[in-house]
């Protein structure tokens, strides 16, 4: 298998101008067959014109795109019926059971999954025959991943699948995608929500101002912008008196345990003095713990304000 053949999604150069305004600068982006890639950025940064792009419902100025080995400038039906796409607060209206809008979505795939085996692998089995007002928000989600399944594709664009979820209904529908990765489906995601983001993604891309400003894991993504850690303890264990001064500068917050807390780059450096320093008053630090930086503080390092940025 070549290069080319093992990447679902490869962009190069592209962009995208309205008028005057360019809302896409340049992106370069890849996605490996099946990968779980989140793309994100904030609002105005040129994500939602660069998925609509590479699903073929938007035209680009230039730049090169490839989505299964095709160009969506150009793409057929025969590769429509290769992709799915979720979109955000998908609703099903009429009076239909599960099983039913299932069936009728199928009508429009030459060579379709069976309605049950869809169902059952988006974790709606039981509620086949549930008429679709009845469904909860999580299940709703759920029916619309199982209408982008009914045509077996190799690749699904997932927008903001979880968005007004409660707690209950956004663990089912990581589960959801959780059973496409098991399933070598490709998958693009957007999301808002970072630990939604960090809990399901293989990669994640962050695009700002219309370009890719970093790609990688989220231990990859804190490293490029070189997020400071921080390194808390129990106070009783060691007093922040009897810390040298080089700890005592670094001595800027205390942690969600109201416990002191250093924040450093120099994690090992920091830890290896702090040790010592409660060596030599004769206590230990069993409580010591290293929280490195989150996937939203690195976001928003990566991103800034880009409140007032263009394009969509």
């Amino acid at each position: 298998m070549t290069a080319e053949a093992r990447l679902a999604i490869e962009v190069t150069g592209l962009h995208k101008r309205y008028g005057e305004v360019e809302a896409v600068t340049g992106v370069d982006l890849s996605v490996r067959t099946g990968e779980v890639v989140a793309f994100l950025g904030p609002n105005g940064a040129g994500k939602t014109t660069t998925v609509e792009i590479l699903e073929g419902l938007r035209t680009r100025t230039s730049g090169d795109v490839h989505v299964l080995g095709v160009d969506p400038a150009e793409a057929t039906a025969d590769w429509r019926e290769r992709i799915g796409v979720v979109l955000q607060g998908a609703k099903h209206e009429g009076d239909f059971t599960a099983a039913e809008i299932v069936t009728m979505w199928s009508a429009y795939y030459r060579s379709p999954r069976p309605t049950a085996e869809v169902l059952e692998l988006v974790g709606l089995a039981e509620a086949a025959g549930t008429r679709t007002r009845r469904l909860s928000g999580g299940q709703q989600q759920r029916l619309a991943v199982a209408l982008a399944l009914v045509g077996d594709p190799e690749l699904v664009f997932l927008d903001e699948p979880t968005t007004g979820f409660d707690p209950a209904a956004r663990r089912e529908a990581w589960q959801t995608i959780d059973g496409l990765r098991s399933l070598g489906v490709t998958v693009l995601l957007t999301t808002h929500y970072m630990d939604e983001a960090d809990r399901l993604a293989d990669r994640i891309a962050v695009i700002s101002r219309g370009r890719i400003v970093a790609d990688g894991t989220a231990p990859e993504l804190a490293a490029q912008v070189a997020m400071p850690s921080h390194i808390s303890w129990d106070a009783a264990e060691l007093s922040t008196e009897a810390l040298p001064h080089r700890l005592r500068d670094l001595l800027r917050s205390q942690d969600a345990w109201e416990r002191p807390a250093l924040v450093t780059r120099d994690v090992g450096g920091v830890v290896r003095e702090l040790l010592a320093t409660a060596e030599a008053v004769g206590t230990r630090l069993d409580s010591l713990a290293v929280q490195p930086p989150t996937l939203e503080d690195t976001y928003l390092a990566l991103t800034g304000d880009t409140s007032s940025g263009d394009g969509s």
